[in-house]
């Protein structure tokens, strides 16, 4: 990837950006809710993946919710969606429909909001939910950029809100069990390494053809902070995960899940140390801002989470493209969606799989259906919405997705700038390096205004 076209989609907002991440006290919530009464729903963000947390949350707790509101800004996605909701919960009625999230959230005192919207669309919608008295479910990356998840971490805690990050390998059963197995019993012995890959070859590749936005979207208002982009076809609702513009590439999106699952495992915080290398290497033809070759390292005391994306070439691995190695000195863990291998030192391999569900006719006919991942994405809701009626901190709370979710993004950042970045472990900010300071805030199209943790 060119630096400078690096450096300029990543544009620097140093006016936002303080020496420091403080979080604001406490404070009471806009309103409350009787907690033996019906939670009130609503889903910003209709997608794929918007409506797969929105379903099963229904199938984990359809007596006790309601869902009263959806919101996109693709009338045809959010009029399916609404017809897909009211199949499934108990009122049999359909949402009332928003185009957008401020109407919504002022109009209907959510009890719960789940924010499903692409990447650049996390942390306002989300914020604002907490203001609003909502608690909240959101889609990993939190953010974009790191002052936007340090915004998002101060608006839970000042707002008193729980706050679920969609990291749901946390709440994975066939991994919690190799977890369990391996190394709370210490067979893998000291660990050195763990290392994440994917190997998704062309996951990305886009038209290079420039179009009318269809009738249908709102495109304005899908770009809202982001810059305003030509319309390339088919860019929605999957490919913006082409530009870096609206997301952070593979490493946001692929690694920050198993690099959470690895600091969930082994008691990670902030690294001490971030290095990075890659860029657009092969498909150089492409319209795609994010590269298709990175690797990264992300060191601690004694062991370092590696990260290797390869968006092209064959995959020598078949049954793994995407997934993560756990290297100990008494055996070899590996890890992926649907299943686990252990190579001890001595002894046979053992192997695991994903746990099988009971599955409903609606559920196999959804969009992209994956029957690996039903179980964990149920789990991770239950979590959720027990913890809403208990009011603890959920097994994914918004700092843990912070931390992973900051670390995947400095990663790219040190790529672009071309060197290492020292952490300060305690805040999760770089150590003495201006530029790699100034680039934890992007530049806020007008007439939006970029949160941090002290103006929300």
């Amino acid at each position: 990837m060119d630096r400078r076209k690096f450096l300029s989609a990543s544009a620097t907002v140093a006016a936002t950006v303080s020496t420091g991440f403080a979080l604001p006290g406490t404070a009471r919530a806009v309103h409350t809710f009787d907690a033996s009464r019906t939670r009130r729903v609503g889903l910003i963000g209709t997608g794929w993946y918007g409506k797969v947390d929105l379903f099963r949350l229904l199938a984990v707790a359809r007596d006790e919710v309601d869902v009263v509101a959806l919101c996109d800004v693709d009338k045809k996605m959010l009029s399916e969606a609404a017809r897909l909701t009211a199949m499934r919960q108990k009122s049999g009625k359909e949402p009332a429909l928003y185009s957008d999230y401020r109407k919504l959230l002022a109009e209907r005192a959510l009890d719960i909001a789940i924010v499903g919207t692409p990447d650049h669309w996390h942390a306002l919608p989300m914020i604002e939910a907490c203001k609003s008295g909502a608690d909240v479910y959101v889609q990993k990356p939190i953010s974009v950029d790191v002052v936007e998840g340090e915004a998002m971490v101060a608006a839970a805690r000042k707002y008193d809100r729980i706050v679920q990050v969609g990291t749901q390998r946390r709440s994975t059963p066939h991994l919690l069990e190799a977890r369990d197995k391996y190394i709370k019993t210490g067979r893998l012995g000291k660990i050195g390494t763990v290392a994440i890959h994917s190997f998704f070859s062309g996951r990305h590749r886009l038209s290079k053809e420039i179009v009318q936005p269809p009738e249908n979207l709102d495109y304005e208002m899908w770009t809202g902070p982001a810059p305003m982009l030509p319309y390339h076809r088919n860019v929605h609702p999957v490919k913006w995960r082409a530009f870096i513009e609206y997301g952070n590439g593979a490493i946001g999106d692929l690694c920050v899940h198993f690099f959470d699952l690895a600091r969930y495992f082994l008691d990670l915080g902030w690294p001490n140390r971030i290095s990075c290398s890659g860029g657009e290497f092969v498909d150089t033809e492409n319209v795609a801002t994010v590269p298709d070759t990175q690797d990264a390292v992300f060191s601690y005391d004694n062991l370092e989470v590696t990260w290797t994306n390869r968006a092209w070439g064959v995959n020598l691995d078949k049954d793994y493209p995407w997934a993560m190695v756990f290297y100990g000195n008494e055996g070899t863990l590996k890890v992926n969606l649907a299943q686990y291998e252990f190579f001890p030192k001595k002894g046979a391999v053992e192997k695991g799989t994903f746990l099988k569900e009971d599955i409903s006719d609606l559920e196999r006919r959804e969009e992209r259906f994956s029957e690996p991942t039903l179980g964990a994405t149920r789990r991770h809701l239950k979590n959720f919405f027990d913890c809403v009626k208990t009011r603890e901190k959920p097994v994914a709370d918004i700092l843990e997705g912070h931390i992973s979710s900051a670390t995947c993004t400095m990663a790219n950042n040190a790529m672009s700038l071309g060197r290492s970045l020292t952490l300060n472990t305690e805040t999760g900010r770089p150590v003495g390096d201006e530029q790699a300071t100034a680039l934890m805030a992007r530049e806020y199209r007008a007439p939006w205004v970029h949160p941090t943790a002290d103006n929300i």
